[in-house]
This record gives C-alpha cells, sequence and structure tokens, in this order.
C-alpha cells in the first residue's frame, strides 16, 4: 500500500491504515490544510470550492470526504460531478472561486486515487504554496468552522456543456470545416469522463461517425489506464481494420491525448502537441514551451516558423511559469498534454482533438500524411536505481562536468544537448532513482547513447 505526499498534492492506493494509504482519515487532513493554505492567502473574496472526480470506483467515496471537509472547513462546495481535469480547471474560473479540488490519479490504475489541488484561477499549486499544504498538515495546524459558519454544499451538471462551448468559441476551431470534412472517428476513454464529455465535443464539431471503446465511466478500466501504445491493443485493432480517419485515447482524468493514424499506427504521443503547435503557429506567431523530456520536433517546428522555444522543468506548473514569462502561444507536455492560453493554461484533450481534427480539415491530409511532415525522432526511456544513500546530485553534477562541452541544461537533472541526440537524466522525488530519457533519430540511437551515459553513471557508483 502506498501514500505519497508531494508539493503537487497527495495520492496512494485506497485502503489500509492511516499513514499508509489514501483513506479518509488523510484525505481529511489534507483537504484541511489545503483550505487552510486558501483561506490565509485570499486570492479573491470567494468562499466557493470547485470539487469535480473522474470516474474512479473509490471517486463517490473521497468526494464525500473532501466535500464535507470542505464544508467543515467553512467553504460553499460546488461540486460539479464527473468531470475532466481541464473542466474543472475551467470551472474554477468561471465560478471565480478560491479555488479547486480534482479527485483524480490520471494515469494510475485503478486501485489509486489523488487529490489535485488548484488556486483562484484553475491552476496547480506552485511548489512554495505545495510545500506549505504539506506544512500545514504535518503539523495540523488548521481550525473548523463553528455550526453558524459551516459551508454550504450545491451541484452543478452545467460544466461540461460550458467546457464544450469554451473549446468550440476558439477562433481557430473550425467545426463547419470539421463537418464538412465527414471524418469517421475512433476514441478510447477507458472507463473514465472521457466517455461522458467527447461523444458531445464529437457532436457538436459535427463528427458525424464515431466508434468508442470502453465508454462507460465505471471506473474499472478495461485495460492500463496511461495512453501508451503497450496498453492500446484494442483501439489499434480497430484501426487496423480500416475504415477510420483517425482515432483519439485520453487517460481517465482526460489532460492527455494520444492519435492513431488510419492504418494503425500509433502517431506518436510526443507529437500530439508538435502537431497542435505547428498549425497555432502558421496563425499567431510566438514563443512555445515544453519540458525538458519533451521530443525536440517541438523546438524545430517553432524555429521553422522564426520563434523561440524555450524549455521548462519537468511537470505542469513548471511549463505554465515558462509559457507566461516568455509569452507563449502554445505549449505543453511530450505526454500528449496541449496547453493552449487562448483557452486556458491547463493540459487539455478537447481542445487538442479540436484544434487537430480542424487542421486535418483545412489541409486534406490523412492522419499518416500528417504525421510524415514532422521530424523522425525517437525518445527511449530508461532509469538507474540507486540505493538511498547514493548521492544522486554529486553524481549530476559529475556528468555536468563530464560532457561540459556540449550544450548543457541543468534546470532540472541534467540534460545533454548533442548536435543530433540529447539525454536528460532526472532524480526522482519518490524513488531512489534516476529517471534517463534519451533522444535521437532512430530508437536505436536514442536507446544506445541514453545506455551510454548511464554507463557513466554506473562507472561513479562502484
Amino acid at each position: 500500500m502506498t501514500l505519497i505526499k508531494s508539493i503537487s498534492g497527495i495520492r496512494g492506493t485506497i485502503g489500509g491504515r492511516a499513514g499508509d494509504t489514501l483513506n479518509p482519515l488523510d484525505i481529511v487532513k489534507f483537504t484541511s490544510a489545503y483550505a487552510t493554505l486558501i483561506r490565509r492567502e485570499g486570492q479573491n473574496q470567494s468562499n466557493k470550492i470547485v470539487v469535480g472526480r473522474d470516474a474512479r470506483i473509490s471517486g463517490e467515496m473521497v468526494k464525500n470526504v473532501v466535500c464535507g471537509t470542505l464544508m467543515g472547513m467553512g467553504f460553499d462546495v460546488v461540486n460539479i460531478g464527473l468531470a475532466t481535469t481541464p473542466t474543472t480547471e475551467v470551472a474554477v474560473a468561471m465560478e471565480g472561486a478560491a479555488g479547486g479540488i480534482i479527485i483524480t490519479a490520471s494515469h494510475n490504475p485503478r486501485q489509486w486515487n489523488a487529490l489535485k489541488l488548484l488556486n483562484a484561477d484553475g491552476e496547480f499549486l506552485n511548489a512554495q504554496q505545495g510545500n506549505e499544504v504539506l506544512r500545514i498538515a504535518a503539523a495540523e495546524d488548521f481550525e473548523y468552522a463553528d455550526v453558524d459558519h459551516l459551508g454550504s454544499y450545491r451541484e452543478d451538471d452545467t460544466y461540461d456543456q460550458k467546457h464544450i462551448d469554451l473549446v468550440l468559441g476558439l477562433p481557430l476551431v473550425d467545426a463547419e470545416a470539421i463537418r464538412k470534412a465527414d471524418f469517421r472517428v475512433a476514441f478510447d476513454s477507458v472507463n473514465s469522463v472521457g466517455g461522458v464529455i467527447l461523444p458531445k465535443l464529437f457532436e457538436q464539431l459535427g463528427v458525424k461517425h464515431v466508434t468508442g471503446l470502453y465508454t462507460e465511466p465505471t471506473g474499472n478500466f478495461q485495460h492500463n489506464p496511461e495512453p501508451l501504445e503497450k496498453n492500446l491493443g484494442d483501439i489499434k485493432a480497430v484501426m487496423q481494420q480500416g475504415g477510420h480517419d483517425i482515432a483519439f485515447v485520453v487517460d481517465p482524468d482526460v489532460d492527455r491525448l494520444a492519435l492513431f493514424c488510419e492504418d494503425g499506427t500509433m502517431y506518436g504521443e510526443e507529437y500530439t502537441l508538435v502537431t497542435v503547435a505547428d498549425y497555432i503557429l502558421q496563425h499567431t506567431p510566438g514563443n512555445t514551451v515544453s519540458n525538458l523530456s519533451s521530443t525536440r520536433a517541438l523546438r524545430d517546428v517553432t524555429r521553422k516558423y522564426g520563434q523561440q522555444y524555450n524549455a521548462a522543468a519537468v511537470g505542469e506548473v513548471n511549463v505554465v511559469t515558462k509559457m507566461k514569462e516568455t509569452n507563449a502561444v502554445i505549449g505543453g507536455e511530450g505526454n500528449g498534454g496541449v496547453i493552449y492560453p487562448a483557452a486556458h493554461y491547463g493540459r487539455d484533450a478537447l481542445v487538442g482533438i479540436a484544434l487537430i481534427l480542424t487542421y486535418l480539415a483545412k489541409t486534406g491530409l490523412t492522419t499518416s500524411q500528417l504525421r510524415a511532415t514532422y521530424p523522425p525522432y525517437f525518445i527511449a526511456k530508461n532509469r538507474i536505481d540507486l540505493t538511498p544513500d547514493t548521492d544522486v546530485d554529486a553524481i549530476l553534477r559529475k556528468v555536468k562536468e563530464l560532457y561540459a562541452d556540449q550544450e548543457v541544461n541543468d534546470i532540472d537533472g541534467v540534460k545533454i544537448d548533442f548536435p543530433d541526440k540529447w539525454v536528460h537524466l532526472r532524480k526522482s522525488n519518490t524513488e531512489p532513482i534516476i529517471r534517463v530519457y534519451s533522444e535521437a533519430s532512430t530508437m536505436e540511437a536514442a536507446d544506445e547513447i541514453g545506455r551510454k551515459v548511464m554507463d557513466v553513471v554506473y562507472s561513479m557508483t562502484k
């Protein structure tokens, strides 16, 4: 059983003893700590907190504990029910709320759940705020409201449509062009909230032919919910049978988006953001941002339009911060996370779907033809297991020194940029390991350079 406390929230497996798992006692403690932070910071005058959840089996239980605790802290709860992460983010801003809690463990398996914590802008807490929540929780430095100041509770099921309206209202989304293209679309929503909102989105975009897999929001995920090719055999088989133009795959909270081409080949999760950026930059000159572990193809596409690419530390909040600093018009993460500020500062698969369908409609290309227009890169993902007493920081400093003749970025671990490839070594926040991501023009070359740097690290730990 596992309980992981971090600046981005609290997540864990359901069941077990207090302090060891995500259970009612720990949910109360961390919800109380979050509410205390929101009250003390007073980012706006609102007394509302928005709560949304994915379709996990444990979601109803966790939601009841969270909502009751917030009311006990004196906050008025707006429960938007089964909702995607981006829908909940949008709801916080539209409600003018003081913050929001998303009950989802994202791509983790069914036994997991988590609390994702939002500020008044509907964006994730920064590191300082996250650390303060952890401190307040550890010290139990919170106080509940008396009977005359308990919070209220209401349910609001209108935010799916409000989110879709936001997407349809984006100037670069052209529902009429999509309707005329008469696309045949498949999608896999892995038995979560994508099965609720995506059919509505497709219908309102004018997509008349839709095949859905695992659309019932039961929380009984029919496959590993992380949208990686090894987990997506069923949707791949649908596409290999022919008759569809594109397939979309989302994770349980619908902030990541993966694609399949009409022939059943996977588009490549890294290229979701690259494709959206290509379309955006044709119409909106500006900078782009992704994290250090994302494909170099975004940089290449950005420079093709004479714009500037910037890298951020891994983590959505870090990408958003860098996007705001550089006035980026598009950004995100290579895991299929598209952040389009014209909509909101959060990863949003609905935004990605609408923009990609518009782009396909306007180009007249097939999905595989569009994919072929981008530089071919391959990312290898490895890890180095270490003992808990290993000085990881010292190892990373040494690697940086050894590759000082290359372009090195150390804002998040160490990334070594060679002329035709790169390697990124990053210390895990939860395990005694170093994550090693590497990219090159072939998978063999990517794995080779990654393992070469790994051998350097192994030589230091002997």
